[in-house]
């Protein structure tokens, strides 16, 4: 049995694609007060809020199915494809994983309405290792909340 695998989502939603990708790109540190019942904390690592971009380092504490858990990742940008790319450095998925790397994607569909392509790779620890269903629903969540506050 394969340990590497990659669930994709997509999502419609009521938004322009600009505004979506520019929550990740621009406001990341609004995430928590948008979605606070899922992130708690937004914290720069290395780099600052003004120039977090292309490389910087950042560390999310979030809630998922009812547990407090930490992830630091470094965030890749592509500003062509409207996709943001937070690779997984360290945290609590890296019980069950080796390798955690999740994408939001958005295209246009509209002037008011977009398409949420959500990736999430990983390579499991061991054949014992969950699929990790719960993250990619944290990131369905995440994208509706996102959806909500743009409205």
């Amino acid at each position: 049995m394969s340990l590497v695998g990659k669930f994709v989502s997509e999502l419609e939603i009521n938004a322009p694609a600009e505004k979506y990708y520019k929550i990740f790109k621009d406001q990341v540190s609004h995430v928590p007060n948008i979605s606070p019942n899922i992130i708690q904390n937004v914290e720069v690592h290395e780099g600052d809020w003004d120039t977090h971009g292309h490389g910087s380092i950042k560390i999310w504490s979030y809630t998922v199915d009812g547990k407090a858990e930490v992830f630091k990742e470094q965030v890749e940008f592509d500003d062509e494809k409207l996709a943001v790319t937070l690779i997984g450095l360290e945290g609590d998925v890296f019980e069950h994983y080796k390798v955690f790397k999740g994408t939001y994607q958005v295209v246009p569909k509209g002037p008011e309405h977009s398409l949420a392509v959500l990736t999430l790779e990983y390579e499991k620890l061991n054949d014992g290792s969950p699929y990790p269903y719960k993250y990619l629903d944290l990131m369905n969540n995440l994208t509706k909340d996102i959806e909500s506050h743009l409205k």
